[in-house]
């Protein structure tokens, strides 16, 4: 794509009209939403977001800060502030499965839906990262369950991220809710984890 700078001021007012739709359909929608509602709410046609973007994998990786990385990021920023292993591996987790419930695109970052966007990808191994980290820590301190790794940590979320985006019935807030106890229940060893 062409630097903003050197567009016609029609081409600039386009490409961040773009931009803008593009964040509201994916962040409500997923990163998969049909290219045709993005250009419907940009009032542009499809083929000026190929021109400007090249396609679906230029537009999500302009916008995917915008639409899912900030929350990602901050959401193990978040853990990572809280002092005991315990409680970070429980906020961690709730926090987690909160962003898959309220925001489409999560999903499709955990489920690597667009293997060739380098931001994309950037955020599954910062993910990767930090339930390595989790697990490290969780097992030195006794909190994890024996035998849980990091791979089991992403396979969690890989599984609920595939439930909530092909899945045929959404639960409801509260059953959801009640299910990460669930999971909670399994990945740590007592409910006297969270004081560690």
């Amino acid at each position: 794509m062409p630097a903003s700078s050197n567009l016609r001021a029609d081409a600039r007012r386009n490409v961040e009209l773009i931009r803008a739709a593009a964040v509201e359909v994916f962040r409500e929608r997923g990163l998969s939403a049909p290219l045709e509602d993005v250009a419907s709410a940009a009032r542009v046609s499809k083929a000026t977001i190929f021109n400007r973007f090249g396609g679906r994998l230029g537009l999500i990786d302009s916008v995917i800060d915008a639409v899912v990385a900030a929350e990602l990021l901050s959401t193990i920023d978040d853990a990572r502030s809280i002092g005991g292993i315990g409680m970070r591996v429980r906020a961690y987790v709730r926090a987690l499965r909160d962003l898959q419930y309220s925001l489409p695109a999560v999903n499709d970052v955990l489920l690597q839906e667009f293997p060739e966007s380098e931001p994309l990808m950037a955020l599954c191994r910062a993910g990767d990262a930090f339930h390595a980290e989790l697990v490290t820590e969780g097992h030195a301190a006794g909190i994890l369950a024996p035998g849980m790794t990091a791979g089991d940590f992403q396979a969690l979320a890989m599984d609920n991220a595939t439930a909530l985006k092909h899945g045929r019935f959404r639960p409801s807030r509260e059953e959801y809710d009640r299910r990460t106890g669930f999971v909670l229940g399994g990945i740590c060893r007592s409910p006297n984890s969270d004081a560690q």
